[in-house]
């Protein structure tokens, strides 16, 4: 029984949906889907269903292309809280864990030193915060343009009813703190799940790089020591890496569009073992 993980399946490539068909039952192990499945909710949908049906049970947390609005009426038309709320209805339809749901505790085999494992999959966003010391809050869109670095969000994902994604993403802060204090075992370690980074220092994105500000928020700097992570899966960079800080792993798991990462491989080739 082994924690796989996976994300930024990109699914609105026909190849990475014909890969992902391709993927073999794993009936004794659990899936992690860390974020950007696809922008349409009936492909969401369909993929859920199909990793829903391969493995004993998948935890998902959504990623930005998730949030995003891209139809002009039906389901994909949903802003911000709303659609959110629809990919959430989509994944509990398929038995699908989310971060609105009670942590599940790992009944696998544990790592040395852990008597208990909680995976906590988290729902955080960003509020720039990632940006220079001399970049203002106000100025971070710009700043980015100037090497044409802007993040689609910008156009696509609203953050309705909020009135920014930072004040959004706040409120996604403290409801996640409040919920992880109050559900939390005292004795247990955890794996958290998050689409974002956790930390500024594990970006390295040199091809885009004043991409960071849409990229986390550093109130989580210190939730690795804080929530005792045995380890911390992400996506949303399309860096495939493993990072070590202070004796916890940092696994960035993105698959990524089909010039990102090997055919021969297949999706299978790209399962990240975390227990």
């Amino acid at each position: 029984m082994r924690l796989l993980a996976i994300s930024d399946l990109h699914l609105a490539a026909a190849h990475n949906r014909e890969a992902l068909q391709e993927l073999l039952r794993h009936p004794d192990d659990w899936l992690i889907v860390a974020g950007d499945v696809a922008e349409r909710l009936e492909v969401t949908d369909w993929a859920l269903g199909l990793l829903a049906q391969r493995f004993a049970r998948v935890v998902w947390v959504p990623g930005n292309h998730d949030l995003w609005t891209v139809g002009q009426d039906g389901p994909d038309a949903a802003r911000g809280v709303e659609r959110y709320d629809r990919l959430l209805t989509i994944a509990h339809s398929h038995g699908v864990v989310t971060p609105e749901d009670p942590f599940p505790e790992w009944p696998g085999a544990l790592p040395d030193g852990v008597k208990r494992l909680v995976i906590a999959p988290l729902f955080l966003l960003y509020d720039y915060s990632f940006r220079p010391n001399d970049v203002a809050l106000s100025d971070v869109v710009a700043w980015a343009d100037e090497a044409h670095n802007v993040c689609g969000d910008e156009i696509h994902l609203a953050p309705d009813p909020f009135s920014t994604r930072p004040d959004w993403c706040r409120a996604r802060l403290d409801e996640t703190r409040h919920r992880l204090a109050r559900e939390l075992p005292d004795d247990a370690h955890t794996v958290l799940v998050n689409h974002w980074p956790l930390r500024r220092d594990l970006i390295r994105i040199p091809r885009v790089p004043r991409f960071t500000p849409w990229c986390g928020t550093t109130a989580t700097e210190d939730w690795h020591r804080r929530y005792r992570a045995h380890a911390v899966v992400s996506g949303h960079l399309h860096t495939r890496r493993t990072d070590l800080v202070d004796g916890t792993r940092f696994e960035e798991v993105s698959l990524g569009y089909p010039r990102q990462w090997g055919h021969s491989r297949g999706v299978a080739g790209y399962l990240r073992t975390i227990i």
